[in-house]
């Protein structure tokens, strides 16, 4: 059961697509508390037992007790555990325990969940606004609520199969040679390759929906040539529009109206890479249409793919933020002994970027009335994607579109997926990785991935072996690295054996792994859940959380430790654990219900398939254009 509850008067999200009505009963579960500043706060106990799922992509584990988070999109690249917000904000969790319920804030201001954070045994939501709707659902388990839930919110975006290939990306290959380079040496390799990323090196002074002519030149026979050998190339688009005369983008923008404001109706500015940007104001409908049929130019030129990015909105400093910097160091007494005077410093002159007072300063036209943007602040960067792929179902209507964003809400999985950001090349974000998986399928999104090996940092050969030996099973399955580090592409690493057989596995599993996926879309079930939802009764498997089930056959169990020869995994049923090495079946054995110690080496990947099911496996092949499915082998339990 699912009831609706109204506070004020709301923004639209269009986060839910069920039409429900307002219920005037009293709040089941929580407590309602007006606080401070006449704001809402919605409270209950936790019993020691009970466990929160959900927020989809956040920090930490699988269960969020025990830690606050924030729903305000943030641009931050170091995803620590004190961190309390991520680039998307997805305001969904479930207590499941003797009384199982979900709470969703439909709300695009900032909201608090203090899951035990302040006391163990009290759970405390707090939005940031008065205006905002919420739901409550009632059911069976966890489980249960999570499909309730799935079910209003709407079908996920299902992406092309040739998305489910692995895929390479780089800040940045900055010429067409360069990326001929790449898919030489996959080529040349046998290692399997589906797409390449064009990162924001490939545009012309970083402006959207243009391309250097000097480093790209004859782009629309550049992708026909890619084409030709089975790439897909992916370009980035971000969200800031140049400030340039004469730049067709800019122009139309400012004429009509499109860009977000300022109060005093002057449109709002701020830098990112292009330099001084206006930002598409994607709340206006019409600013939306306009924005997303600028695809057209890539789309034309034979692009089939896009990521979309910096899109939290991002800043790197507003003009104010500058002059109020420098004119702190004006008055700045360096002959000073106050070490906590250097410490302001430090923070006046380091945190230029994404300042919640920039953020205030910005404002949007919904509905003919004008919104600041800290009210609607989460639901940029879907809109940003709804207008992609809007745009996408009438320039392109009979093609499916590869479509995903950096920074997203609840609603815009309908429109495409999403990738976890600009993680590190760190062990402890590969168990991120497995964690946040179930997460984001509770909130409607599928279609994710983090960046394999790691983005920030230097990645090495055996974290990203067995980041790979994971990152086979996720949808998105891309490396990505940044300007600075060292290179991370498969071949980079000398030997390219192992490579070549964890990712030859990836495509074995396709058939299997796009059945699963497309099924979960349709049938608004999960791709990864936790073993908890499936053998609910059984008191070891509720508090595993780096065990996954994955589809309706398979569980996994990544090794995420460096120097590791293998882990302990537990059986909540028996099972058929399968060796995979060179991509062929190297060891199988059906093992009892209990614990094990699984070794595998860095070119082998366990798999466990439950009881009464079956694998189905296709030949490798270096695209998913060259898979051949009609010749399967089931590997049964």
């Amino acid at each position: 059961m699912i009831q609706k509850f109204l506070y004020g008067d709301p923004i639209p999200t269009e986060a839910v697509l069920a039409e429900l009505p307002v219920c005037t009963a009293e709040l089941p579960h929580l407590t309602q508390i007006i606080g401070k500043d006449d704001l809402f706060s919605f409270t209950s106990a936790l019993s020691e037992e009970d466990i929160v799922y959900g927020l989809g992509e956040a920090p930490r584990g699988i269960n969020k007790r025990g830690h606050i988070y924030e729903s305000f999109n943030s641009d931050d690249p170091y995803h620590t555990e004190e961190k309390r917000s991520l680039y998307g904000s997805h305001n969904f969790i479930v207590v499941s325990g003797q009384t199982s319920y979900g709470v969703f804030v439909d709300c695009g201001a900032q909201v608090t969940f203090d899951i035990g954070y302040s006391s163990y045994d009290r759970l405390c939501i707090t939005p940031s606004v008065k205006d905002f709707t919420l739901y409550i659902i009632d059911g069976k388990n966890a489980y249960d609520i999570i499909r309730q839930f799935r079910t209003i919110i709407g079908q996920s975006y299902i992406a092309p199969m040739w998305a489910f290939g692995f895929q390479q990306s780089r800040w940045s290959y900055a010429s067409a040679d360069e990326v001929r380079k790449v898919v030489a040496e996959y080529r040349k390799n046998h290692i399997p390759l589906d797409a390449v990323y064009l990162d924001i090196d490939y545009m012309e002074a970083y402006k959207d929906f243009t391309v250097s002519e000097e480093r790209f030149p004859a782009f629309k026979d550049f992708a026909a040539e890619m084409r030709e050998q089975d790439i897909h190339l992916v370009p980035i688009i971000d969200a800031g529009v140049k400030i340039e005369e004469g730049y067709s983008v800019y122009e139309e923008g400012k004429k009509n109206g499109y860009f977000c404001k300022r109060q005093d109706g002057t449109d709002f500015t701020a830098g990112v890479w292009p330099g001084r940007t206006h930002f598409p104001d994607f709340l206006n409908p019409e600013a939306r249409r306009w924005f997303g049929q600028k695809y057209k130019v890539l789309l034309d030129a034979g692009i089939d793919g896009f990521w979309n990015d910096m899109n939290e909105p991002a800043m790197f400093y507003t003009d104010e933020g500058i002059s109020e910097a420098v004119d702190y160091l004006k008055k700045f007494d360096f002959e000073c002994n106050d070490s906590g005077k250097f410490f302001e410093l430090g923070s006046r002159v380091g945190g230029l970027a994404n300042r919640r007072k920039d953020y205030a300063a910005m404002y949007h036209n919904i509905g003919g009335r004008m919104v600041c943007h800290e009210q609607v602040h989460n639901l940029y960067g879907y809109y940003m994607t709804r207008a992609a792929a809007e745009a996408f179902q009438e320039l392109s209507p009979d093609k499916t579109i590869l479509m995903f964003s950096r920074s997203s809400y609840i609603g815009m999985h309908r429109y495409g997926g999403i990738w976890t950001g600009d993680n590190q090349s760190w062990w402890s974000h590969l168990l991120l990785n497995i964690k946040m998986m179930p997460s984001l399928n509770m909130c409607g999104f599928l279609y994710c991935g983090a960046d394999l090996g790691g983005f920030g940092a230097n990645c090495t050969r055996d974290l990203l072996l067995r980041w790979l030996a994971f990152g086979i099973f996720t949808p998105l399955m891309r490396n990505h690295s940044a300007w600075g580090t060292r290179q991370q592409e498969c071949y980079a690493f000398g030997d390219t054996q192992a490579f070549k057989s964890i990712i030859d596995l990836r495509y074995r599993l396709i058939p299997y792994l796009y059945r699963e996926y497309t099924n979960a879309c349709k049938n608004n079930d999960l791709l990864f859940k936790p073993l908890a939802f499936d053998y609910p009764d059984d008191t070891t498997a509720r508090h595993i959380e780096d065990q996954l089930l994955l589809g309706s056959s398979l569980m996994i169990a990544p090794i995420y430790e460096q120097n590791a020869v293998g882990r302990t995994v537990y059986l909540p049923e028996s099972m058929r654990c399968v060796l995979f090495k060179n991509a062929e079946v190297s060891h199988s054995e059906v093992l009892p219900k209990g614990w094990h110690y699984i070794t595998a080496a860095l070119d082998e990947v366990p798999v466990f398939i439950r009881s009464g099911c079956s694998l189905p496996l296709c030949p490798p092949a270096e695209s998913v254009a060259r898979l051949s499915t009609s010749s399967l082998i089931e590997i049964e339990n």
